[in-house]
């Protein structure tokens, strides 16, 4: 049984992998940890989630609330999950993490890191999200000369970040695929008199609305036709779900930096 703690259990994606965690046979959650001054500090963690059956306390003490654990799973901030990778390294505990607006410093210190402990890194534990990323690299490279290359991505009002990690990904998954250095074709806005759209472009487009929990769209458009991939999430379960599995597969691998491709076998 993998003895899983969860970091920013409070949060709606902590609760959910909380919450199934304590549903899964081949899992046990025993710590919950949040910032201090949270209001949920203190409380049971199936009180917060809105579920029975534990006993487990959220906490805001780092170290001891890690200390049991087999795998840690952290969905909090940038700047809060490079304190807790830091803790487990200190503790030698392997850590999955899905924060996204990491900035590019910030996934160089996670990479180094990972020299210490395994580290599953990805903006989306999406199963479908990962075969769909394995899907645009082997595509993007027999359109990308003929066709205008287009990412939109959806989310509820709440989200942070813009574009998310996971519209950033899919754009840079296409970008190594054609040769082309994302910094210098990706399109995050167009207004006025902007001019023809050159071939080269990468397009990546944001909508904040409402609840939607994640929507993402790769259009590769031609004269004549064109070819859409669509991912849609209509719960945060599916996330939740493929952090257990990345952390399930994470307890037994050496130190690294390891993604969801690498977790399904898609390397």
């Amino acid at each position: 049984m993998l003895k899983v703690v969860v970091v920013g259990a409070a949060g709606k994606m902590g609760q959910r992998i909380g919450v199934l965690a304590l549903q899964h046979q081949q899992v046990e959650l025993v710590g919950a940890l949040e910032k201090c001054g949270h209001g949920a500090v203190g409380r049971n963690f199936g009180e917060v989630a809105g579920v029975a059956g534990t006993t487990v306390v959220i906490s805001d003490n780092v170290g001891d609330t890690i200390s049991p654990a087999g795998v840690v799973i952290d969905f909090t901030s940038p700047e809060a999950t490079l304190e807790h990778v830091r803790a487990c390294v200190a503790s030698k505990k392997p850590i999955v993490i899905g924060t996204t607006g990491l900035t590019d410093d910030q996934v160089r210190q996670i990479r180094e890191l990972s020299g210490s402990i395994p580290i599953v890194l990805s903006p989306n534990m999406s199963v479908g999200v990962n075969l769909l990323l394995k899907v645009l690299a082997d595509v993007a490279p027999v359109l990308a000369n003929d066709y205008d290359i287009e990412i939109v991505e959806a989310h509820h009002r709440l989200k942070k970040d813009a574009p998310s990690g996971t519209a950033l990904k899919m754009a840079g998954v296409i970008a190594q695929a054609i040769d082309r250095n994302l910094a210098d074709v990706a399109v995050y806005a167009r207004q006025g008199m902007i001019g023809e759209r050159t071939r080269d472009k990468i397009g990546i487009q944001t909508i904040r609305a409402g609840d939607i929990v994640g929507e993402h769209t790769v259009l590769f458009g031609a004269i004549g036709e064109r070819i859409e991939f669509t991912h849609k999430a209509s719960s945060r379960d599916t996330f939740a779900a493929g952090a257990l599995r990345a952390a399930l597969w994470l307890q037994d691998k050496s130190a690294g930096l390891y993604d969801m491709q690498d977790v399904l076998g898609l390397k």
